[in-house]
């Protein structure tokens, strides 16, 4: 009888659509519950103490009335990530690849790489101006070291992380190392890469603001501006330009995201994409 074949269906889909509403309940209304809760905190402790931190609206006011001021502070800091984490990560890459297939040039440079890495970069940052003088290539140089490393280590377990079986098949094949490396091993480091990379962005953006607070020289970027507001007790510009390094870092995260879902698109690894 056609009401046996419908009810099934309504039944199906009605339980379809709750299930739909918890899942979307659970990823965005909790999230943004906390952020309710949060915001409505820091409005009652602001009220209670303005001269500790801002308001909101008081924030979301310096970001109206000087759009310029942040606008061209926030390009000096995108430029500092684009160049500076830009080769930073990319030589990282390559130099993973030349451990990978050379493992002598592993067991020279590792070691100079780890003291460089354990040195603190706000020590470098001086030295580094002495060396490049005040212009941006300080700053470009700091953000680099910060996102170096993790891309390092991530796209070196990566190239190494090969199926044996497959390694084997492409020896019988009488593969060059260049077809290995092409077909086989920077195919399956991807995720890899990727995982670096979703560490390597958020620490551009803390390069790129350290960079600014320790490098001197030109005063410009959002980190230069949260020191000269900090300095001048002005909390409303300190905490709007906090609050657009913050997006900056959300905004380059969300695109990797998205860019992951379509490179990785065969990977059942969903590290990056939730």
């Amino acid at each position: 009888m056609p009401s046996d074949t419908v009810a099934p269906t309504a039944t199906t889909s009605g339980s379809s659509l709750r299930r739909d509403a918890i899942d979307l309940a659970w990823g965005w209304g909790l999230p943004a519950m906390t952020f309710i809760i949060v915001a409505v905190l820091w409005q009652l402790v602001a009220i209670s103490n303005p001269y500790v931190l801002p308001t909101l609206d008081a924030i979301g006011n310096s970001l109206v009335e000087s759009p310029g001021m942040y606008w061209a502070n926030l390009l000096v800091t995108c430029q500092e990530i684009v160049i500076g984490a830009g080769a930073g990560i990319l030589f990282g890459f390559l130099l993973a690849v030349a451990m990978a297939e050379l493992p002598a040039i592993e067991k020279a440079v590792m070691p100079l790489i780890v003291v460089v890495m354990v040195t603190p970069v706000v020590a470098i940052a001086p030295a580094l101006v002495v060396a490049f003088g005040f212009g941006m290539m300080p700053k470009y140089i700091v953000t680099g070291l910060v996102v170096f490393f993790p891309m390092l280590v991530n796209s070196l377990a990566g190239l190494r992380d090969v199926d044996q079986k497959a390694l084997d098949v492409f020896k019988t094949l009488h593969a060059s190392r260049w077809e290995t490396f092409r077909d086989l091993r920077f195919p399956g480091c991807m995720p890899f890469v990727f995982a670096g990379l979703r560490i390597a962005m958020p620490l551009a953006v803390v390069g790129a603001a350290v960079a600014e607070f320790v490098a001197a020289g030109q005063q410009a970027g959002l980190g230069s501006l949260v020191t000269i507001a900090a300095a001048q007790a002005n909390l409303p510009v300190t905490w709007a330009s906090i609050t657009l390094l913050c997006l900056l870092g959300v905004t380059l995260v969300s695109v990797l995201a998205l860019l992951r879902k379509r490179v990785l698109w065969w990977s059942d690894q969903d590290v990056i994409g939730r």
